[in-house]
């Protein structure tokens, strides 16, 4: 007998929540607040619009499916199963730090704050839950291209927006960067770290640096099976070059960076604290991931 459908409710802790912690009291909270020219009223409200949402969701799952709640700081320790549906109640960047620890389960996302979030992924009111939960039940879904980094080690990163490969603390790094496509071309740099991104990713940070670059490049959409890397700040120096600096890779095309600095880090969608390490000689390899984050609606 199959096991009855697990909803598992991602959310994150409320910045009211983490004021109140760290001030002990309601009242400390805001005075510490009105010290900096803010109101904790307008942070409060926030914070009762979010358990708000995760209550009108909880309220529509039906009676036998199973339930189970994560909070964003406890993602990487959290053991998800094929049966699961995933919804996230929350910010858009919710459903980019739970995308690398899922293979292929159905996400739904649901916005806490509409007109605050850009709604990218959150895509949907709580009050839509019930009948998105029976849409991810009937594999209704958008197929989001996701980014891997996997490391001569076996080391393996995947994210959904985008992937920094570069030193801790932004600090110079220095590696060999190679291209399957161009004729395998090496070239060793040093710079502020190299950025590749996805259609998702082409909403933030990824966007800025191809902004900032002229826009050349046509950015890719969500599901397309194409991405785009970036090297930021390349020096040029008798023993450093600036000629590969920018590019497009196509669902077999890989980005290999081999490191020649003590210690290099690789993260996904801004969670430095969940880092592959990589040492000197050491290579990675980036690429489309044969995995997609499959977002409901």
């Amino acid at each position: 007998m199959s096991l009855a459908p697990r909803v598992v409710l991602v959310h994150r802790t409320t910045e009211y929540e983490e004021l109140v912690a760290r001030h002990g009291t309601h009242g400390q909270a805001a005075f510490f607040l009105s010290s900096r020219g803010r109101n904790i009223e307008e942070v409060a409200e926030r914070h009762r619009r979010a358990r708000e949402a995760l209550a009108e969701v909880v309220s529509v799952v039906p009676l036998t499916w199973r339930q189970a709640r994560v909070e964003r700081a406890d993602l990487d320790r959290f053991l998800f199963a094929p049966e699961d549906v995933v919804v996230v109640v929350g910010q858009d960047g919710l459903v980019a730090n739970v995308a690398k620890y899922l293979t292929g389960q159905p996400v739904v996302g649901i916005d806490t704050d509409p007109g605050r979030n850009p709604g990218v992924l959150v895509r949907h009111r709580a009050g839509d839950a019930g009948a998105l939960l029976a849409a991810a039940r009937g594999g209704h879904a958008d197929e989001l291209t996701m980014v891997e980094a996997v490391a001569d080690d076996t080391q393996r990163l995947v994210a959904l927006n985008e992937i920094y490969l570069g030193a801790a603390g932004h600090q110079t790094a220095r590696y060999r960067l190679g291209l399957d496509e161009y004729g395998g071309a090496v070239e060793p740099q040093a710079s502020s770290g190299v950025l590749v991104g996805t259609g998702t990713g082409a909403t933030g940070w990824l966007r800025s640096v191809w902004q900032e670059r002229g826009g050349e490049q046509p950015l890719p959409g969500p599901t397309d099976d194409r991405l785009l890397w970036f090297v930021r700040e390349a020096w040029p120096s008798p023993a450093t070059g600036t000629s590969l600096v920018a590019g497009e890779l196509t669902a077999s095309g890989r980005l290999s960076l081999t490191v020649e600095s003590d210690r290099l880090i690789v993260f996904g969608d801004g969670m430095e604290g969940d880092a592959v390490e990589l040492t000197w000689g050491q290579t990675v390899r980036v690429g489309v991931a044969g995995v997609r984050l499959r977002l409901v609606g």
